[in-house]
């Protein structure tokens, strides 16, 4: 049973570390990711009902002119044309 083995060493390690000073910062870092999930699962909600809201209607990007749904497009055409 002579010297202890690295994994030995790493165990004694995370329970002093645990014991003296460490609870505190795993809860910060559970509540952190805690946070980050419910935000990441909030997100991916949104983006599911993002497209069920207005599919015709593209955001401009870098200073894209928007793309006008087919209704109003025709309706511009036919002003320009009279």
């Amino acid at each position: 049973m002579g010297t202890f083995s690295i994994w030995h060493w790493l165990v004694v390690l995370v329970v002093v570390l645990v014991l003296f000073g460490g609870g505190g910062k795993i809860s910060r870092l559970m509540g952190d990711f805690g946070k980050g999930l419910k935000s990441f699962k909030k997100s991916m909600k949104e983006d599911d009902e993002a497209p069920a809201e207005g599919t015709a209607e593209r955001k401009a990007i870098d200073g894209d002119q928007p793309a006008q749904p087919a209704d109003t497009a025709s309706a511009e055409k036919d002003k320009a044309a009279s």
